[in-house]
């Protein structure tokens, strides 16, 4: 199947020192199912490819010039282990223990919520589940928690002004809901 792609190029935005990633996340939740993402930007945007990884999305990143970078996102193919039972997210988030510690960081500037998280994360126990209330998505703390063995399941509140994250202490895994 062909991927069709949508364009958005963000190197405007950059340019003047603003903040493209509400405009690449509204880009990308504007997906069709067969539809994927060709992105401009003046760097590498490395954060980026763990979060819409974590979405579903496979990248391929190529130099264009002059420092500018074209990623492609294409919807990865889902792999159906039919031996393997259903689960869907709704019961796999129940499976979580209620959280441990809850903290509201939606009044302070990055990266200070990331730096808060991650020390109390160093403070609990493996399988301990901390929650945290943020006013975007936190999309320099996914890779790190990642990197330190750290499951996460997160999203906006229906209302779209809260990011809701839940980290599992050492569980070593990661989604979106």
């Amino acid at each position: 199947m062909m991927t069709d792609f949508v364009d958005l190029d963000v190197r405007p935005i950059l340019k003047r020192g603003g903040e493209p990633f509400e405009h690449i996340m509204a880009s990308v939740v504007a997906l069709k199912p067969d539809q994927g993402l060709r992105l401009l930007a003046t760097f590498k945007p490395t954060p980026l490819l763990s979060v819409l990884g974590s979405r579903g999305y496979t990248h391929s990143a190529r130099e264009i010039g002059d420092g500018d970078w074209e990623v492609l996102f294409t919807p990865a193919p889902i792999a159906v282990d039919a031996s393997a039972p259903a689960v869907d997210d709704d019961n796999a988030a129940q499976a979580w223990p209620a959280p441990a510690i809850t903290l509201d960081h939606r009044d302070l500037d990055p990266p200070e919520p990331m730096v808060r998280i991650l020390a109390a994360l160093e403070s609990m126990r493996r399988g301990e589940v901390l929650a945290a209330l943020l006013c975007r998505e936190p999309i320099f703390l996914l890779p790190e928690l990642v990197q330190r063995g750290h499951a996460w399941r997160g999203g906006f509140e229906s209302d779209g002004s809260t990011y809701r994250i839940l980290v599992r202490v050492g569980a070593e895994a990661r989604s979106t809901s």
